[in-house]
C-alpha cells in the first residue's frame, strides 16, 4: 500500500440538501452527531456543563475516524463532525461547503501521537524506514500528513517517502502488529499508548508535536447550516469553546470524574474507567481559538505535493471565529466544579 492521501469521500454532498434543523418541543435547535466510543467530545461535555441555551445534541450512530465524521457532515447526514485540518482541506478543496468552526484537538506535553518501533529492532531514524510498513487508524488523515511531514523534514526524497508503506490497522490491534512484526512501526495514543508502554520493549521514533504545542483538527458544519441556523450554531460554538476551556483550566481529577460520571449515566456499555487515560485537552489555545496557520499549513503542503493548485484556497475561506467568544480574549471566567470562578480562566 502506497501513501496515496485519497479520502474516499464523493466531490459533492450527496445526502439530502436540506439544511432545515429539527426543533425540539421547548424549541432547541436539534444537531445531529456521530458518537465516539468510550470518549467525551467537547459537545457532549459542553452539554453536560450546561452550557448551550438554543441547542441539544442527538447521537445518530458512532465513528471511528476523521474522515469518514466529516464525510457525514457533508452529506448531511450529521450537523457537525472533527477531522484532522488535513483531511478537512481536502474534502472542502474537492467542492463539499464545509467550514471550520472550533478547534477539536492537537498536541501538547502531556497529549500527543507517538510514533513507536521495537526497543530491541533495527529502526533508529527516518531513513531507517525506507521500504517499511507503518501501522496507522487510517489514511488521508492525521497520522498519514504527520509521518510524511517528518519524513520530509529528516531529508528523504519524494521517491524515499512514497516506498514507505501505511498499513490500515486498528488501534486496538496496534501493538500487537508490532510485536509481532506485522508492522515495523505503529502510531500509538491514548490508552493505547499507555498500555504499550506500561509493557515495555518499545520506543518512540517520533511524535506529532513536530510543530510543537499545536492544534491539529477542528468541529466543521456545513455552509448553508451555519447560513440558516445562525443562533443555533452561536450557541454550538460558544458552547463548545467554554468547555473546551473548562478542561483547559479546572484540575485534571475533576475532569477525569467529570467524563467517568459522563460516560456511566448515558448507559451504552462503555468502561467509565477509560477516562483515567485522560491527560489535557490537547488544544494549546484558549477556549479552541482557531490559528490561520493550522489550516495554511496543510493547504501548503497539498500544494507542495501537487495534490491542490496555488491558490485554490486560503486559510481564511475554510475556518471562523466569528463565534467562538475566546476569540478576542475577553470571556468571562468559567465556574469550577463546585461553582466558583476557576482561577486563570479568561
Amino acid at each position: 500500500m502506497t501513501l496515496a492521501l485519497s479520502l474516499g469521500l464523493p466531490a459533492t454532498a450527496c445526502g439530502s440538501s436540506s439544511d432545515e434543523a429539527t426543533i425540539t418541543s421547548d424549541g432547541k435547535t436539534e444537531l445531529r452527531y456521530l458518537r465516539s466510543p468510550a470518549s467525551v467530545q467537547f459537545p457532549e461535555l459542553a452539554a453536560d456543563l450546561g452550557y448551550f441555551s438554543k441547542v441539544t445534541l442527538k447521537s445518530v450512530g458512532e465513528t471511528t475516524s476523521g474522515p469518514q465524521s466529516i464525510q457525514a457532515t457533508a452529506t448531511n447526514d450529521s450537523d457537525f463532525g472533527s477531522a484532522f485540518n488535513g483531511a478537512i482541506v481536502k474534502l472542502a478543496s474537492a467542492g463539499s461547503p464545509i467550514t471550520a468552526v472550533v478547534d477539536s484537538y492537537g498536541a501538547d506535553a502531556q497529549t500527543f501521537n507517538g510514533f513507536y518501533v521495537l526497543d530491541s529492532g533495527p529502526i533508529r531514524d527516518a531513513r531507517d524506514l525506507i521500504g517499511k510498513k507503518v501501522g496507522v487508524n487510517t489514511l488521508g488523515a492525521h497520522s498519514e500528513f504527520v509521518i510524511r511531514e517528518w519524513l520530509a523534514r529528516e531529508g528523504l526524497s519524494k521517491d524515499e517517502i512514497a516506498s514507505v508503506q501505511l498499513l490500515v490497522v486498528p488501534p486496538i490491534n496496534t501493538e500487537t502488529a508490532l510485536r509481532e512484526g506485522q508492522i515495523d512501526a505503529g502510531n500509538f495514543s491514548g490508552i493505547f499508548q499507555e498500555r504499550a508502554l506500561q509493557k515495555g520493549g518499545v520506543r518512540v521514533l517520533f511524535t506529532d508535536k513536530v510543530f510543537g504545542d499545536f492544534s491539529y483538527g477542528s468541529y466543521v458544519l456545513r455552509n448553508n447550516f451555519i447560513k440558516k441556523n445562525p443562533g443555533a450554531v452561536k450557541d454550538f460554538v460558544q458552547g463548545t469553546a467554554r468547555a473546551i476551556r473548562w478542561t483547559q483550566v479546572t484540575p485534571r481529577a475533576d475532569v477525569v470524574a467529570k467524563f467517568k460520571a459522563i460516560i456511566a449515566k448515558r448507559g451504552r456499555g462503555e468502561d467509565p474507567a477509560l477516562a483515567d487515560y485522560w491527560k489535557s485537552s490537547s488544544i494549546p489555545t484558549p477556549g479552541g481559538v482557531i490559528k490561520e496557520e493550522e489550516i495554511q499549513l496543510w493547504i501548503d503542503w497539498l500544494v507542495r505535493n501537487g495534490e491542490l493548485k496555488e491558490g485554490q484556497n486560503t486559510a481564511t475561506d475554510l475556518f471562523t471565529n466569528d463565534d467562538n467568544p475566546y476569540a478576542n480574549g475577553t470571556y468571562p471566567p468559567e465556574s469550577g466544579p463546585e461553582g466558583t470562578p476557576v482561577e486563570g480562566a479568561p
